[in-house]
């Protein structure tokens, strides 16, 4: 499974303001039921469990999924980590008061099926709180390098649209039948390190999607060009000449179930 190559958890690093931010739109309570779905090594559920929230992490990955169990471990947060994924969850109807996905839902194959799995979870008045890149910039613009990099190189058909998680009119048309109402807002995360080329290698080094495209592109003698084109996108959209620093927009959707 692509998502248990490389070290995640230092990508995850750079995402822990992201889920500070969606944790804090979620308010969670003491005693609360909560569902951090895809939550990779578990950023946001661990912040959670210390607001008090009785909080289970959901992720198809179990290297990652042993990453969250130690970090809560270590910090004595009781939190359980189970695989699974968005469009069969694991639990009843009705048990979950909330559920919170920082960048996790938006990779569900079937937005559709997750949407209804949501609905089934959660308690009535359930809360949730989604977090979605919105398109542009030069990390999603590096991202794009790699996709189309593996696809010309496998001869893949194009891909079918991802749903626009990012879109409040789209979000609203999933969630509205399920008895939600919806509202985004806007926020910005800034990608940092000491230099483009250093940000760059470390992406190539640590996260997945990349680690799994140098499988492909090496043997066939396509890799470098995937990697210099990556680094030039990075180096154009540097914000910080004595260092580098790259602003990515994204939204955090809230939602409320029954009203």
């Amino acid at each position: 499974m692509q998502w248990d190559l490389g070290s995640y958890e230092r990508v995850a690093e750079q995402l822990l303001p992201a889920a500070e931010v969606a944790v804090a739109r979620l308010a969670p309570r003491s005693g609360e039921r909560v569902l951090d779905l895809g939550c990779g090594t578990g950023n946001a559920a661990l912040l959670a469990a210390q607001n008090g929230a009785r909080v289970t992490g959901i992720d198809p990955s179990p290297r990652l999924l042993g990453v969250g169990r130690d970090e809560a471990a270590r910090r004595r947060l009781d939190v359980s980590f189970i695989r699974g994924d968005a469009t069969a969850l694991p639990f009843r109807d009705g048990s979950v008061d909330a559920i919170i996905s920082v960048f996790g839902v938006i990779f569900a194959p079937d937005a559709a099926a997750a949407a209804a799995e949501m609905t089934r979870v959660l308690a009535p008045n359930g809360r949730l709180v989604l977090s979605a890149w919105l398109p542009g910039g030069a990390i999603a613009e590096q991202a794009k390098v790699r996709r189309d990099a593996v696809a010309a190189a496998t001869n893949a058909p194009p891909a079918a649209p991802p749903f626009d998680w990012h879109d409040l009119g789209a979000v609203t048309e999933l969630l509205a039948p399920h008895g939600f109402s919806v509202e985004m807002h806007d926020e910005v995360l800034a990608f940092t390190d000491s230099s483009p080329r250093s940000f760059d290698e470390n992406e190539r080094r640590n996260h997945p999607m990349w680690v799994a495209a140098r499988a492909v592109l090496e043997p066939l003698g396509r890799w470098k060009a995937a990697s210099d084109e990556a680094l030039r996108v990075l180096t154009e959209g540097n914000e910080d000449p004595a260092a580098f620093r790259v602003s990515s927009r994204y939204v955090v959707m809230t939602g409320q179930k029954g009203k």
